[in-house]
């Protein structure tokens, strides 16, 4: 099936798309408004919608949401003019599948409805993996913002869209990767990753597109680089914001056009690559200084994804613990149980600097060395078993002082309370606070509450 709608309140834009989609083979259907494209979809079937934003009666935001619950596998692709690409960007947030910028050339146009028609193709003959599955295979934790992170990769991971995965080194940025990866139709399809920050800057564009024999000297033969590897699945650019800024210019070109050539080659390859990005930088504010080009953040910026860290999610610390705990018992053939409630206490009380990937290193160490099965307060590292948690100094130990002093104060007011509705009869006021007596006695004699 290769039908386009082409959805435009301007005559000429859809005169103008359409004549080049028809040259490329493709049957279009054309639409004024949003109103219009749903009398159209409710007859016939199409394989992409092309559309507007700003259209009267239904815009191209009312028309997305509705299509996302009618037709939640057929791409929508939005047109828009380069100083509004931030609508464009909310959309993609929104469930569109790509956008197209004004003014646009035939090949920009052919490589995004392309990849559209493969993408529906793909969706209507595979079924999904589910992401719940890579989440309980891969990815631990249930708190709040570990929700919304699994809600935006069940989103996206059906489409092709670029992904920018961002936060602190350790969050695990590379489990999200493969999570849209194995959420999507590419998931029997190559997972490819490369570190950009790990290989030398003269070997990076052959590590990228690959080189052709004698290209350069020791080049015995031909390679094929991780664009061809990663051919139908996904490449992960790790540590992206490394990236030296000639080969931003090459990036920026495979990503629009999905073709490159090798290094020392004449012959173009075409590929069909989706790509998923990830840095610890602030990409935003090297566009600012002039480290990063402007172009390309917009490009792999179009779905970004913040992980947060691991003090900002502690409610999933204990289930993390667990996790890895299992995991190093399975892995060096150990018998550790569980952790004594000190140590559990001191993982809540840390400040965790290096995240996920800390916690994982230090229970390594903890299974391996843990002389009776059971992992001790004394067997922690120092900077973990004195710190003192989030700013590991006076302030929070202060703050926790402060606690326990209210906690008590209001513990000693309501004893009082009761005492004093039972006339100082211990055995009624233990009963009324859900204490033994002998447990009440000693915290009157604690608040000073006996006769």
């Amino acid at each position: 099936m290769r039908t386009i709608l082409v959805v435009d309140d301007e005559k000429n834009m859809r005169l103008v798309l359409t004549a080049m989609l028809r040259r490329k083979g493709y049957d279009v259907v054309e639409a004024a408004d949003g109103v219009e494209a749903q009398e159209i979809l409710r007859r016939r079937d199409v394989s992409v919608v092309v559309s507007d934003l700003k259209m009267p009666r239904l815009d191209g935001f009312g028309l997305l949401s509705w299509i996302g619950r009618e037709y939640p596998s057929l791409p929508f692709i939005i047109i828009t003019a380069y100083g509004t690409i931030a609508n464009a960007v909310e959309a993609v947030k929104k469930g569109a599948f790509d956008y197209i910028t004004k003014p646009f050339d035939q090949e920009e146009l052919q490589n995004v409805i392309g990849k559209a028609v493969n993408t529906k193709n793909l969706t209507d003959r595979e079924p999904r993996v589910s992401v719940d599955e890579a989440e309980r295979d891969e990815i631990v934790g249930s708190s709040a913002p570990m929700q919304k992170i699994y809600d935006i990769v069940r989103t996206v991971a059906p489409t092709t869209t670029t992904v920018l995965v961002q936060g602190e080194t350790g969050t695990g940025k590379e489990l999200v990767a493969r999570a849209v990866h194995n959420g999507s139709p590419r998931k029997d399809n190559p997972f490819i990753k490369i570190n950009c920050a790990a290989i030398p800057e003269n070997l990076l564009e052959s590590e990228l597109f690959g080189f052709e024999k004698g290209a350069f000297t020791g080049a015995l033969h031909k390679k094929i680089g991780r664009f061809e590897q990663a051919h139908g699945g996904t490449l992960f650019l790790d540590e992206i914001g490394d990236l030296p800024r000639d080969m931003q210019a090459k990036l920026l070109r495979v990503i629009q056009d999905q073709e490159f050539e090798r290094v020392g080659g004449l012959r173009t390859v075409k590929v069909d690559v989706r790509l998923v990005a990830a840095t610890n930088r602030d990409l935003r504010k090297d566009v600012e200084n002039g480290d990063f080009r402007e172009d390309l953040y917009y490009r792999i910026n179009v779905v970004p994804l913040e992980l947060p860290p691991l003090r900002e999610r502690k409610d999933d610390i204990p289930s993390l613990a667990s996790f890895f705990l299992q995991k190093f018992n399975r892995k060096l053939d150990r018998r550790v149980e569980d952790l004594e409630p000190e140590v559990m206490d001191r993982f809540m009380d840390y400040h965790w600097p290096g995240n996920i990937r800390e916690m994982e290193n230090l229970l390594e160490r903890l299974v391996l060395l843990a002389p009776e099965g059971r992992i001790r307060l004394p067997d922690l590292p120092p900077d973990v078993s004195q710190a003192d948690g989030p700013g590991k100094g006076s302030d929070y130990g202060a703050f926790k002082e402060v606690i326990r002093e209210k906690t008590e104060s209001m513990e000693r007011e309501m004893i009082e309370n009761v005492l004093s509705l039972c006339e100082g009869n211990v055995t009624q006021a233990s009963r009324r606070l859900g204490l033994s007596r002998k447990a009440l006695q000693l915290k009157m004699i604690k608040y000073g509450l006996r006769k």
